[in-house]
């Protein structure tokens, strides 16, 4: 597996580039912990492979034949940037964002409590609680139609 999980928002994670096979995650990351099938919202299935352990899961598409189109991270040692995110509070992520030229972000509390920043233009949500990141859900950018990003 990466050592370093390494957010490239628009483009992948880590190594493991948008669009990838399965193959491809496994070479990578290894095997699964354990293997989902998200197909609660209408035309939207996804297969999920989730790395309890290391703190992420990968998300599938199934209309693009399995190739890698999402990823959810909850680990605090992972890096976009340069930068360890988890560590950084919501302004300076914001301020983050804003020196790599990202300065339209939206801004709502989730019913289960998470406040949500979403990035349209990377195709990013970050969720905080307590002004804390918790979790990031990203993925490939797309012209044709938008990704849903998935939540916990």
């Amino acid at each position: 597996m990466d050592k370093i999980l390494n957010i490239l928002p628009g483009e992948g994670f880590g190594s493991l580039l948008f669009g990838s096979s399965m193959t491809q995650a496994e070479h990578f990351f290894g095997k699964p912990e354990e293997v989902a099938l998200f197909d609660d919202i209408d035309e939207y299935k996804s297969t999920i492979w989730h790395y309890w352990e290391s703190g992420f899961s990968l998300f599938f598409d199934e209309k693009i034949p399995k190739r890698f189109c999402c990823v959810e991270i909850d680990n605090l040692e992972s890096e976009m940037w340069g930068k360890k995110i988890f560590y950084l509070k919501e302004k300076q992520i914001i301020e983050l964002l804003k020196s790599k030229g990202i300065k339209t972000h939206e801004v709502e509390k989730q019913e289960w409590g998470e406040k949500r920043i979403t990035i349209d233009e990377i195709n990013i949500d970050f969720y905080f609680e307590n002004n804390n990141l918790v979790s990031i859900n990203y993925g490939k950018i797309s012209a044709v139609e938008p990704l849903l990003i998935l939540s916990n």
